[in-house]
């Protein structure tokens, strides 16, 4: 029955009953996609959606959130862990696309849904060159395909994504300051840790990272974005694998880092964890001397790039206090969250992880 409704609602979209591009002179653009297929596209299309983790969240750093006609469900879930959908949770609002989360990536999504909302462009990440052409093929409807790069982490190919989408929606001005934005604040972190002595650092760890659910101490990073981007000393990153690590926990002891960081997402693992097995925990100096921080979950639907940016600046001014003196967290992070958000969330964000910087309740 579902394949003979899709077949119909093709059908009446081909024959112009269901109006998929109201400007019938409207121009035509062909833009190469992040998987290597030339796509053509209305220039500056009126209905577009986001399909798969992180794609909404490039819409609205662009502020071209009104062209959105629908949303996944997994967006209208966890309402508080994204900075860009606590901004703008009136998106909630729109009709379901079909249920989207880390399941459904290169998968063929809910062609139903989609026809009955009408886009002129679909805009999906992490989709196969074969993959997208059959959906293209199916629904006659474009689909550029974007990534960010590796799972997890910060990677600059989300610069070219956001070009891209730029390109299609007549943001590419707006695309042009985000990608300065985002690095003119990478430029001022390491800026200020610019000439600090290498034996000097501390050693720092950073635990309960989010990777396809939740995760306690165990769970880090080799290559993480807000230590990297401060020259941190990550006891983790000489390991040989690049991005997420399951750790044992004997090893975190034997690193035993000067400072250990946990993730906001995580921090209630840790806690529990922490309570089970306090002789564990007080073998970590870290946790002996209190010098444990929480931080925002950034890994969340993929990068929250914002807060990467705004854990950066805890990090340092953790890390570095003099050179950090004048950041006050909360105003930075709005200052990010604002400009790329359209709202200053931070105390949002807070409520759900805790603040920046924070000591653990349980540690105080």
């Amino acid at each position: 029955m579902k394949k003979v409704i899709l077949g119909l609602l093709v059908i009446i979209c081909m024959l112009g009953m269901i109006n998929l591009r109201p400007l019938l002179a409207q121009e035509n653009i062909t833009v190469r996609d992040m998987v290597g297929r030339n796509v053509r596209v209305p220039k500056d299309p009126k209905r577009i959606i986001c399909i798969a983790p992180g794609t909404l969240r490039l819409i609205i750093y662009l502020e071209a959130k009104n062209k959105v006609v629908g949303v996944e469900d997994i967006e209208k879930k966890f309402p508080a862990t994204r900075p860009y959908w606590v901004a703008n949770n009136e998106l909630g609002r729109l009709p379901s696309i079909g249920p989207g989360g880390p399941n459904s990536i290169d998968k063929e999504p809910d062609l139903e849904k989609i026809l009955a909302v009408r886009p002129e462009v679909i805009f999906i990440t992490y989709m196969g060159y074969e993959r997208a052409q059959s959906v293209q093929r199916k629904i006659g409807i474009p689909v550029v395909v974007l990534t960010y790069g590796p799972f997890g982490t910060f990677n600059e190919k989300v610069y070219d994504a956001l070009k891209l989408v730029g390109k299609v929606l007549n943001k590419e001005a707006r695309a042009r300051k985000v990608i300065s934005f985002i690095q003119d604040f990478q430029k001022d972190l390491l800026s200020r840790v610019e000439g600090f002595p290498e034996n000097d650092k501390p050693s720092v760890y950073v635990g309960g990272i989010g990777f396809k659910g939740t995760h306690g101490i165990e769970s880090t990073q080799t290559i993480y974005a807000p230590f990297e981007w401060v020259k941190a000393k990550n006891v983790a990153k000489p390991e040989g694998k690049k991005g997420h690590l399951f750790v044992d926990k004997e090893k975190i002891l034997s690193w035993n880092p000067d400072f250990i960081f946990i993730d906001g997402g995580g921090s209630q693992i840790v806690k529990q964890d922490y309570k089970k097995r306090p002789d564990y925990y007080q073998g970590l100096k870290a946790f002996r001397n209190r010098r444990v921080y929480i931080l925002h979950s950034f890994n969340w639907y993929m990068t929250n790039i914002g807060t990467v940016v705004a854990d950066a600046y805890a990090v340092g001014k953790v890390l570095y206090p003099k050179r950090f003196n004048d950041v006050d967290l909360a105003k930075r992070a709005d200052e990010i969250y604002t400009f790329l958000v359209g709202r200053p969330v931070y105390e949002q964000m807070s409520r759900t992880y805790g603040h920046l910087a924070e000591v653990p309740a349980y540690l105080k």
